[in-house]
């Protein structure tokens, strides 16, 4: 694809609509889901409805990846977004997981986006948080242009939408951790299958 930014754009659709399809498909194949308990934690920090607004730009987090992460790394990142999807729907079918979910009668901005929020979301796929491994999937990619300050304010972003997940018990801190590790094993795999067929290739034309 000669055009860079449709090739970003490709990418991106491959590999954000693969999570969110295969995301849509196990909330609709899965049985029903063992109750997570909120650890110690999880408890001490407090529910809040207003964190819906950091909790949703996480939606610009994802595009800004593919939009600047080095045009080399793009492929990667759309892979690695792909096999984080397959691991995480694999656990949501064989060991599908939900929490208490807190009930917020608010009548402000801020309740009623994440009432909206509640009604279109799974109660069920809590357990790793693909919000979470996206996030970090991203900043993994932008990291690659090697630009030390854009980098730290993505870690600090991200660290803080993170955060307001536990705010609005959206997820448990244990969803965030595995999460984060599974964005690590596929993006590290990713590589790995890279080289390996990088070494394959340059066998086979010696």
């Amino acid at each position: 694809m000669s055009n860079p930014m449709m090739f970003r754009l490709w990418h991106m659709l491959l590999g954000w609509g693969s999570v969110g399809l295969i995301y849509t498909l196990t909330d609709h194949l899965q049985s029903t889901g063992q109750v997570m308990a909120p650890s110690p934690l999880d408890r001490m920090i407090a529910f809040t409805p207003h964190a819906i607004w950091l909790y949703l730009s996480f939606f610009v987090v994802v595009p800004l990846g593919y939009l600047m992460t080095p045009l080399d790394r793009v492929r990667w990142l759309s892979r690695a977004m792909r096999l984080t999807a397959l691991g995480a729907g694999t656990v949501y079918l064989l060991w599908p997981t939900t929490m208490v979910y807190p009930v917020d009668e608010g009548t402000t901005l801020s309740s009623t986006l994440l009432a909206a929020l509640t009604y279109v979301d799974s109660t069920q796929n809590c357990l790793p948080s693909l919000h979470m491994a996206l996030m970090v999937l991203a900043v993994w990619g932008i990291s690659a242009a090697r630009r030390s300050v854009r980098t730290a304010v993505f870690i600090v972003w991200v660290a803080a939408i993170a955060y307001s997940i536990l705010q609005l018990r959206r997820h448990l801190f244990i969803d965030v951790v595995s999460g984060a590790m599974l964005a690590l094993v596929a993006g590290m795999l990713v590589d790995a299958l890279g080289r390996s067929r990088q070494v394959a290739l340059k066998g086979n034309m010696q």
